[in-house]
């Protein structure tokens, strides 16, 4: 068959990803041993051994010599992480006896850093469960592909189009695989110096460890049921704000400043626009809680500046309640939520690098429309002249992705209200679709354990979805309906 054809040019190098993938999920047994917890070995070993075998059975598909056509490519991302998900919720039910759909809204939530969760009681996890959970949000905030890809023996078209098709597009090397190394380096710094610095508030290594996995991924998932409000530590809630922020900035950043030793954090347009929307957020966001919710002024600027912070990198931390908050800052929060934080970083959403693309492609228009037919009006991005046939592609893109943004919030949001009726009113439900499709990971209470199946598989959807920016899962199912034609 014709698609069997095509996936054979590609099927190695999904094999070698799960091969990789394996040996990092391999890495809580160590938590295991150490904290002496033997009953989660066979459970937790269970991750690594099923994508060793995948691995394997992909990587004996005999190789067609022509590259993977760029559908081929998109369906196989999506695939992997629809089956890393599948398999990593094996330890919840193996170990815990958590029914299998709720491991799998877990493992799915864990991997495209959004942290909702199905645990009622993360306390009386086990220490290696904790930590795989950290652990997948660390893992998927680099990306599978771009963890994989670092480590490849070879490079090229096919790879670049993997790496491509999970939503990933800064290059600070010429090579593909370079690019993933240079990644890695500064992701590893970043989560070192993250340990460090929340280890000043006094928290235990343990939690220090594991909320900075979680931080410079932009996760959310937490040691304890209350999340960072447990600890009532407002020192380690400022400490953890600049690690949310580190993990939503551009990668490029860092490597100019080791690099070329060059400081841009004031100069980029999407950091400067991240650090212009948490401003507006902690500004808006106190307003409202001290006029509308009647919140002491301290209060409302503490929990402002985090959950501001928290919002604009999709990082699902919270130290408030925004069921308890007025349906306009919910709102206003959802709106952050939605714009997400940068390209080329670990966060969601619909990312700044498109907020700023698509306004100065409005302005543009607008310039467009005021001058004669025969001026050339230029289109300028990050300070450089985009010729016009390029410039109107780019644009047509960048507005489809949001558009596709959109309609799957709105579609995603009138399915789960049919699905699951509750009390909650409809700004709190959209509220949890959007923080479910921009990984977020923020809730006002909806999602719960008690949710109906249905309703449970629309967001495990809604979170795939939304780490992949759309495309790929719906070439994936095109590819289904249609039989891969």
């Amino acid at each position: 068959m014709e698609w069997i054809e095509r996936f054979s040019t590609i099927a190695p190098d999904i094999g070698r990803i799960f091969q990789f993938i394996s040996v990092g999920t391999a890495v809580p047994l160590a938590v295991a041993v150490i904290y002496r917890e033997w009953d989660m070995i066979l459970p937790m070993a269970s991750v690594p051994v099923l994508l060793f075998l995948l691995g394997a059975f992909f990587s004996r598909i005999p190789r067609r010599e022509r590259e993977a056509p760029l559908s081929i490519a998109l369906m196989s991302v999506a695939l992997i992480w629809l089956v890393c998900a599948l398999a990593s919720a094996l330890p919840f039910t193996l170990g815990l006896g958590v029914p299998y759909l709720d491991g799998v809204f877990e493992a799915m939530s864990g991997w495209t850093d959004t942290g909702l969760t199905m645990m009622r009681s993360v306390e009386d996890l086990p220490r290696t469960l904790l930590f795989w959970r950290s652990l997948m949000q660390w893992l998927g905030g680099i990306g599978i592909v771009a963890f994989t890809v670092a480590m490849a023996s070879r490079t090229g078209l096919t790879q670049f189009r993997l790496y491509r098709s999970e939503g990933r597009s800064e290059a600070l090397m010429p090579s593909v695989v370079a690019t993933g190394l240079e990644m890695w380096k500064i992701y590893l710094v970043l989560t070192a110096a993250s340990v460090g610095l929340i280890l000043l508030s006094g928290v235990p290594l343990w939690d220090a460890a594991n909320i900075a996995l979680s931080a410079i991924s932009t996760g959310g998932f937490s040691v304890h049921s209350e999340g960072i409000p447990f600890y009532n530590n407002p020192f380690l809630e400022v400490l953890i704000v600049p690690v949310m922020i580190a993990g939503a900035l551009p990668f490029k950043l860092y490597y100019i400043l080791y690099r070329r030793r060059e400081v841009r954090f004031f100069t980029d347009q999407q950091a400067r626009l991240l650090f212009m929307l948490v401003a507006l957020g902690i500004l808006v966001i106190t307003w409202d809680l001290v006029t509308l919710s009647a919140t002491g002024v301290v209060t409302a600027l503490r929990q402002a500046l985090f959950m501001s912070a928290a919002a604009v990198t999709s990082t699902g931390f919270q130290t408030a309640a925004p069921g308890e908050w007025a349906s306009v800052t919910v709102l206003f929060l959802s709106m952050l939520i939605v714009i997400g934080g940068a390209s080329g970083s670990t966060a969601g959403g619909i990312k700044l690098s498109r907020v700023v693309l698509g306004f100065q492609s409005l302005l543009w228009w607008f310039r467009r429309m005021f001058v004669s037919g025969k001026v050339i009006v230029p289109f300028r991005y990050e300070g450089r002249v985009i010729p016009k046939n390029i410039a109107e592609l780019e644009v047509s893109r960048n507005m489809l992705i949001i558009m596709l943004y959109f309609l799957t919030i709105f579609i995603a949001t009138v399915l789960v209200m049919h699905l699951q009726p509750t009390s909650f009113d409809s700004s709190t439900v959209i509220f949890e679709v959007v923080s479910a499709m921009c990984n977020n990971g923020m809730t006002a209470g909806f999602v719960s354990p008690d949710m109906d199946g249905p309703a449970k598989i629309l967001f495990i959807a809604v979170m795939w979805i939304g780490r992949l920016e759309v495309i790929p899962v719906i070439m994936l199912f095109a590819g289904i309906f249609k039989g891969f034609e």
